[in-house]
């Protein structure tokens, strides 16, 4: 072994690909492996076996970048020229409203992004290797290029290793590929262009060992292997803004430059035209700004998407991120990992086949409730019996029932100890109430993925014996010298045999055969030359059965207009027969893609396939993430499900990453914004259902919510144009803003949703947050509701009544206004003048009750009237603005009316 190594010596190309010899060449060391100074040199080379941190923006950081914000940034500038005037007390209230903003923001926003460290936890801690010529037990940290290791069932892989010999090692690797059932592994290599789930000569880390036994040559570490270069992906893939973020920040941008004018336009008519003292003009201008600007607006959205994953978790979907409610609204198509998410990931017998007969098996996953049904005219027999002993004795799964769910009073539980093939088989045997009848095992033949079968010496309760094999149908079919007729052994009908072999294939089941050989009661043990001359019994059609409530959950939202695609590491047989399963696609000429596709196409030619193809196979992360990118592309709003690391990188990059919450690992539900409590793709139709809800609700908030900063912005411009008395003072202009905006506005995130609200399109992304008809119609609104005030401010100003006396009815008539438009708010789309008005939102009237006592409280409390300028008002003060605000209500009944007719 040479002594001197650089960091060229450590970096193998396609390993897989090579033969072992090859591999323990390139990297200078042998099968007796490093030694400790060669495993130390090596470790200063390449660093230790650790993915990086994520870097993380300190908390201050995080709570400031709430002030960022257009809109916030007048409130501030307006706070600060108060400051330089001394109007200290309009100061505080300023940047208290500001405050409050950003803290609701930090506190809703929960703890930051930890993707990365959840894969990172998906690492391997110790290392068995080899060092100074014996075995040690290493930290898988310091695991190097050309370090030999060894695996043993449930140990974690530490490191990506090439195989240097394997034992019938099967590992577990869904996590990283999407393949239910473990992968065999074999030494010898594989092709250059294979996929992850294809490169049998190797262990990759983080994956489970199953069963087997390996040994290894270390080839890649830290970022260098598999799971390394999904972080790298996660880390690179990039965050989109979800499509109401987009709009805010659009209304944002308009809004202020819209203020901005209006307010020089002010400045320069007060200057020039009617010579307004400076201080004076500018405490106007101030005050029109604070009034243009709806400062509720960030605290709206806020509370009312907190609502929203209040009402999502109630459901079962969590959601970690509170833009993600409202994105769900939008999304337009749902991309959806196979295994575990659109399926059980449990395997299931769904079809038994004897010489003599069909049978159809009922039931899902592992859950022994269910029963065997003969297909045609065919009755339960002995043919059925020896099938399931086989299944039943011929294995070492095992059901158990959760101690959880035993006892008390919920439906049981069953879980799986063993391999998932096994734990089917068991399961069928138990749905057939089969009696193994005091069999016990005397020898076995462990699986082996060079034979492909496992075989078992099993004695009856009479002393006989037999051997029982399962396993591929080919080998034993090859084995086989008769078949179980109805009377006894018959001819074997090889043609008849792989006919059906090929159909069940078709229909997406994995076949696994079944076979026995009787022997005499002296015989003591097996070996594989034993297995000639065998009864072949029947066959087993296995799946991994779609959830039944996943089937529904897809044709509603086809119905939403909302395309579903599976995404999964499977074969694009048993993919596409899933596909025809689950209502996903229709028809014979489907097209599937697998991964080797993908990767013959550019990403242009991607863009042109991606939303004509709903069944993609054999993918890897970065397909998975290229395909989101390339829907995207054409403007779609892409929710991602997954449960494994490898999907990882592709929910960050989706619009809305959704995670699985039982099965999901810590990386997949760090990097999502919804994770399903239940593993339920049924909840993402109900999640779907919430967010355009919520969306709804949202726009019925600004429409009601805009008015308000209309009215006083319209009072405050008019007056100043017209060299009149300013109705309003800026921190009475904030009081109605904020008090109608935490209790009125946020009345309306409870409506119920529309009864259509599944079955319209997923709404248009981009643009305005309100069109230009709303537009038109809060404009009018706001002449309504500031007329009016203007009118009460002007009429009792006239009779010689005290300014802050009639500027405190004009802020009650502003507040009852808005209690009035609420009202017409409920219903945009038919009118308020129905008995559903006094339904189906209690927190209308709350809402409604919460203003009266407050602007009770900014009318007579002696503090409320030093800090805003108020005065106590005689009871008769209130009838003008209640009147009023009655008949606002039925104007804008009117108004609505008009809309509703122009829009048809």
């Amino acid at each position: 072994m040479a002594a001197q190594v650089t960091e060229a010596d450590l970096v193998v190309a396609r390993p897989f690909a090579l033969d072992v010899d090859e591999v323990v060449r390139e990297l200078r060391t042998d099968e007796r492996g490093l030694t400790t100074q060669d495993a130390a040199t090596r470790l200063g080379i390449v660093g230790r076996n650790e993915l990086p941190e994520p870097a993380r923006k300190p908390a201050i950081v995080r709570f400031l970048a709430h002030f960022n914000d257009t809109l916030i940034y007048i409130l501030i500038a307006a706070a600060v020229i108060k400051a330089v005037m001394g109007d200290w007390l309009d100061f505080w209230v300023i940047m208290a409203v500001a405050i409050i903003n950003a803290i609701i923001g930090y506190i809703q926003e929960g703890r930051a992004e930890k993707a990365l460290a959840g894969i990172r936890g998906m690492l391997s801690a110790d290392a068995s290797a080899r060092r100074d010529g014996a075995w040690a037990t290493v930290p898988a940290a310091e695991l190097v290029p050309g370090d030999v290791i060894r695996l043993m069932p449930g140990d974690k892989v530490p490191a990506d290793v090439r195989l240097l010999q394997a034992f019938q090692l099967r590992i577990d690797e869904s996590a990283l590929t999407g393949e239910s059932v473990p992968a065999s592994k074999k030494v010898d290599p594989v092709s250059a262009d294979a996929g992850v789930g294809d490169r049998t000569s190797m262990a990759f880390s983080g994956t489970i060992v199953s069963a087997g036994q390996g040994r290894g040559i270390v080839t890649g570490t830290g970022v260098t292997t598999e799971i390394g270069k999904i972080q790298s992906l996660a880390d690179e893939a990039g965050e989109l803004a979800t499509p109401l973020t987009q709009q805010l920040d659009y209304f944002g941008r308009v809004l202020t430059i819209v203020i901005l004018g209006m307010a020089a336009v002010m400045l320069m008519i007060g200057r020039f035209l009617h010579q307004m003292p400076f201080d004076e003009l500018i405490s106007a201008a101030i005050g029109f700004a604070v009034a243009a600007i709806p400062e509720g607006l960030p605290a709206l959205v806020t509370i009312t998407l907190a609502l929203g994953v209040q009402q999502m978790a109630r459901q079962n979907a969590i959601t970690r991120k509170l833009p993600a409610v409202e994105a769900l609204g939008s999304v337009t198509t749902v991309c959806s990992d196979k295994t575990g998410t659109l399926t059980k990931n449990e395997m299931t017998v769904r079809r038994i086949v004897t010489p003599i007969a069909a049978y159809d098996v009922t039931g899902l996953g592992y859950d022994p409730t269910g029963e065997i049904r003969p297909v045609g005219d065919a009755r339960l027999g002995g043919d059925l019996t020896a099938v399931l002993a086989v299944a039943s004795l011929c294995n070492d799964a095992h059901i158990v029932q959760s101690d959880q769910a035993a006892g008390s009073g919920e439906a049981p539980r069953w879980q799986l100890v063993g391999e998932p093939t096994e734990g089917a088989l068991k399961v069928v045997a138990m749905k057939g109430r089969l009696d193994p009848g005091g069999s016990t095992r005397v020898g076995v033949i462990p699986f082996d993925s060079a034979n492909k079968f496992m075989a078992t010496l099993n004695q009856g309760a009479d002393g006989s014996r037999a051997i029982l094999v399962k396993g591929a149908p080919d080998r034993l079919l090859e084995r086989s010298g008769s078949q179980r007729g109805p009377a006894g052994p018959q001819a074997l009908d090889l043609v008849r045999w792989e006919a059906v072999i090929d159909e069940l294939s078709a229909q997406g089941l994995r076949v696994l055969a079944a076979a026995r050989k009787p022997v005499g009661a002296d015989v003591d043990g097996i070996a594989v030359e034993d297995l000639e001359g065998l009864e072949f019994l029947g066959v087993w059609g296995i799946v991994d059965p779609p959830r039944p409530e996943a089937i529904d959950a897809i044709a509603d939202c086809h119905t939403a207009g909302i395309k579903v695609k599976m995404i999964t590491g499977d074969h694009a047989g048993t993919a596409l027969a899933i596909g025809r399963e689950m209502g996903l696609v229709r028809g014979d000429d489907v097209r599937v893609l697998t991964g080797a596709d993908l990767e013959a196409l550019s990403q242009e030619q991607l863009k042109e396939v991606v939303r004509d193809v709903d069944v993609y196979a054999r993918t890897s992360p970065e397909h998975k993430i290229r395909i989101v990118r390339a829907l995207q592309s054409h403007g779609e709003v892409v929710a991602m499900t997954g449960d494994g690391v490898n999907d990882a990188p592709a929910l960050t990059r989706a619009n809305v990453g959704i995670a699985m919450g039982i099965k999901g690992t810590e990386a997949t539900k760090e990097a999502a914004e919804v994770v399903l409590a239940d593993d339920n793709f049924a909840t993402i139709r109900s999640a779907i259902a919430e967010g355009r809800r919520i969306y709804d609700n949202l726009r019925k908030s600004i429409v009601f919510l805009l008015p308000t900063n209309g009215a006083q912005s319209l009072v405050i411009l008019i007056a100043v144009v017209f060299g009149l008395t300013l109705p309003l003072t800026s921190v009475q202009v904030l009081w109605v803003n904020m008090v109608t905006a935490v209790t009125l506005s946020l009345a309306l995130a409870y409506e119920p949703a529309e009864k259509d609200i599944m079955t319209r399109r997923p709404r248009k992304t981009g643009g305005p947050i309100i069109d230009g008809s709303e537009l038109a119609f809060v404009l009018i609104v706001s002449v309504l509701i500031g007329g009016a005030a203007m009118g009460v401010f002007y009429g009792v100003a006239a009779t010689g009544t005290d300014v802050a006396y009639a500027r405190t009815e004009a802020v009650l008539m502003l507040a009852l206004g808005q209690l009035a438009y609420l009202l017409n708010c409920r219903f945009m789309s038919r009118s308020s003048i129905t008995g559903d008005l006094f339904r189906g939102n209690r927190m209308i009237w709350i809402s409604a009750a919460a203003l009266i006592v407050l602007q009770v409280i900014f009318t007579y409390v002696p503090v409320m009237n030093t800090l805003f300028e108020s005065e106590p008002l005689a009871a008769a003060s209130w009838i003008l603005p209640l009147v009023l605000s009655i008949a606002i209500f039925f104007a804008v009944e009117v108004l609505k009316a008009v809309f509703r007719g122009r829009s048809r």
